[in-house]
């Protein structure tokens, strides 16, 4: 985020044979998408001499490396803080890094932020959300004005955690995190539908019905213990069975699925 009068953006990076375009946003309005794959420079141009808010959402999915940034050389540069918005912190599988989105501002964790005028961070690591305690510390010891935990299907496909472990481990997750944010409101939201998942039992004998609960009951632990910031969101009620035709693997939404 930048203020600048220039008419020329140049971005470097480095070289990936697939990955999601950058976006540009001007004054809140988003102009243009450039793709970057298989290239190292993604040039805007002819975007006036007015001074105007610049946003670069740089891509959700792929190997990225930031190496420059270029403006025009009689152009101003006059500052770099951004708007002073909420901060909210969102943690989860790659249904919220979102890679299935056509570029960073598609993904749901973007439209939200934008919609609601939040400063975002999303920590959507495809195939990795396992409630890992680094993660807990890192959004510990991070800013926030608000954290969202979409928890459970990297869980369940990858049987790290069973019927006895992934309960207490939200537990433990949210009291490293309340550490430091003792009252920072917390939602969980629990997995959106899945068909091959719902009633299936994996390798440790789990199905996301019964996620569904286990997440549910964290939260009502939580709030029946005096800690009245931490809500809960069925995954159901954002994508439901009557939504598949929005998930073409049965597991990921599609860009229109995102945007419900």
């Amino acid at each position: 985020y930048f203020l600048s009068n220039t008419s020329n953006i140049k971005v470097l990076f480095n070289h990936a044979p697939e990955r999601s375009p950058i976006d540009l946003i001007l004054d809140g309005d988003l102009v243009n998408s450039s793709a970057t794959q298989n290239t190292t420079i993604s040039n805007f141009n002819n975007l006036g001499k007015n001074i105007k808010e610049i946003e670069l959402w740089l891509p959700q999915f792929g190997d990225f490396m930031l190496t420059g940034i270029e403006i025009d050389e009689d152009a101003e540069l006059l500052s770099g803080d951004g708007p002073h918005l909420p901060k909210w912190i969102t943690y989860g599988s790659s249904i919220t890094q979102c890679r299935h989105a056509k570029s960073p501002t598609k993904t749901w964790p973007a439209i939200v932020s934008m919609e609601r005028e939040y400063d975002l961070r999303c920590l959507g690591f495809g195939g990795q959300c396992h409630l890992d305690p680094m993660i807990a510390i890192l959004i510990r010891d991070s800013d926030a004005d608000l954290i969202s935990l979409c928890l459970g299907i990297n869980i369940y496909g990858a049987n790290s955690l069973n019927k006895r472990t992934f309960y207490t481990g939200i537990l433990v997750f949210i009291k490293i995190i309340r550490e430091k944010h003792k009252k920072t409101p917390i939602v969980l939201i629990s997995p959106i539908y899945s068909p091959t998942r719902e009633t299936n039992l994996n390798a440790v004998g789990f199905n996301l019905q019964q996620m569904r609960k286990d997440i549910f009951n964290a939260a009502n632990t939580f709030n029946v213990n005096g800690d009245k910031n931490i809500s809960y969101i069925n995954g159901l009620n954002l994508i439901s069975k009557s939504d598949v035709d929005y998930l073409p693997d049965g597991l990921h939404p599609n860009n229109s699925g995102y945007e419900i």
